[in-house]
């Protein structure tokens, strides 16, 4: 496919007329109604997520004493991913979207209620976390390509910029928040026992809880995201559609490959973060919560600042330099010895993954035929299931050499990565603005 054959196809997005207008300003996609719904569906979840990575990376390490057991876990969340997205990418095309997303939420949320009670009678063991990961992670491979595939019909394309950006600060705000409220409730329900399973259990109530109003939330969505087209081929039909589509985009293949290799090793820092509190600043659960929420934060002005740029031009040389920025603050980050410096550094790092995370999935969305999102969505979760094999290795490394040297391994691996990118997919720096029918490529 030629540069020139990059643009966007014209597509009507949503039931309600109102998204085919543009709303300016840093929250202009909350004017759409079921944008506003999604998004506080949004909130909710992902502040369940970052509570749930606090409480429950606090108890395995405190469990286990491994950096590899926290990989394992995450391992067991991520890679049914790999295996199932495709499936719900597909059945993203042919079904309406709003059911699919509803039932996973439900699922998602009876599975933490369940893993709550275990944990809160005392007599949760290590391999429960890694049964609910694997059915938490089946489930979420199921509704994250509907979900994905659902915003574009609802804000239009006109507003997909802001919006994703909006759905980033949401994860980011939870990010902040959600991390040092669970560490927090942690030491408080366990009366100074940080050792005891009842102040984690009772945080994975509060999870299950959020879990439970996001679906409430979900339901108030008047777009059902019916299919963008009558589809008659066989389901192995579309699957294959969707590996050619994407072979034969090479942009959009180098934006996939992007959004996989560089966050491999770049989120390391986030996934070792419970190692990295313990091993260098002999930290508590209310300082992992303080790390992250500091991640969080950077994170969180990243996607802000974004949403009110909007449509920005140069989008491609934003990304590269946002990425090469990142690496440097995960390599300054590796080497902080203190709380201070590394919420600080801590900070940096979540606001250049942001800017280059939001920027990737935005421009994915505005290229992608709307008949096949779905399906090009899944694709994307599926190399996001293979993320913690890329992390193994600077897990041993963090075990056998030191957490510090892992960091450091990633943060060059992360700029190596982009160094390959900018080579062999060099149309990707000259992404500029535009959507619609306006062509992605600076001339």
């Amino acid at each position: 496919m030629s540069l020139d054959d990059v643009q966007q196809h014209d597509d009507s997005p949503s039931e309600d007329s109102s998204v085919e207008r543009y709303y300016p300003g840093t929250f202009g996609s909350l004017a759409i109604r079921d944008f506003r719904f999604l998004w506080f569906a949004n909130l909710l979840a992902s502040f369940a997520m970052q509570m749930q990575i606090v409480a429950r990376g606090w108890l395995i390490y405190d469990m286990t004493n491994s950096p590899m057991a926290l990989t394992w876990v995450m391992l067991s969340f991520m890679l049914p991913s790999f295996v199932f997205s495709l499936a719900g990418g597909v059945i993203a095309d042919r079904l309406p979207k709003k059911p699919i997303i509803v039932v996973a939420q439900l699922f998602n949320a009876i599975a933490t209620t369940f893993l709550a009670y275990i944990i809160f009678t005392g007599e949760v063991h290590f391999w429960h976390f890694i049964i609910i990961g694997l059915f938490n992670g089946t489930v979420l491979s199921f509704s994250m390509p509907a979900r994905s595939a659902l915003i574009p019909e609802v804000v239009g394309e006109a507003n997909l910029v802001n919006a994703m950006a909006l759905q980033s600060a949401t994860f980011n705000l939870s990010r902040i928040l959600g991390p040092a409220i669970a560490g927090v409730f942690i030491a408080v329900f366990a009366a100074g026992n940080t050792t005891s399973t009842i102040g984690v259990g009772i945080v994975f109530f509060l999870i299950a809880g959020l879990y439970l109003v996001a679906v409430i939330a979900t339901t108030m969505v008047n777009c059902v995201g019916f299919p963008a087209a009558s589809n008659n081929a066989s389901p192995l039909d579309d699957v294959k559609e969707g590996f050619a589509y994407m072979w034969q985009n090479k942009i959009i293949l180098g934006l996939l490959i992007m959004s996989f290799v560089p966050f491999t090793f770049g989120f390391s820092a986030s996934f070792l973060l419970p190692a990295f509190n313990k091993d260098v600043i002999s930290g508590g659960p209310d300082d992992l919560g303080l790390l992250i929420t500091s991640m969080g934060a950077g994170a969180f002005f990243g996607s802000m600042i974004l949403a009110r740029l909007g449509d920005i031009k140069r989008k491609g040389r934003v990304m590269f330099v946002s990425a090469y920025l990142w690496g440097i603050a995960v390599a300054a980050f590796a080497l902080s010895q203190n709380l201070g410096m590394a919420l600080i550094l801590g900070a940096a790092t979540g606001f250049f993954s942001s800017v280059f995370g939001s920027l990737n999935m935005s421009i994915i969305q505005l290229i992608v035929r709307p008949d096949i999102r779905g399906r090009v969505m899944a694709i994307m979760m599926m190399t996001f299931g293979l993320m913690p094999i890329g992390v193994i290795p600077v897990s041993a490394l963090a075990e056998f050499v030191g957490i510090d040297v892992a960091l450091l391994f990633s943060a060059a691996m992360l700029m190596l990565s982009m160094v390959f990118l900018a080579y062999f997919f060099p149309d990707l720096l000259k992404l500029d603005k535009g959507h619609g029918d306006h062509i992605l490529i600076k001339k």
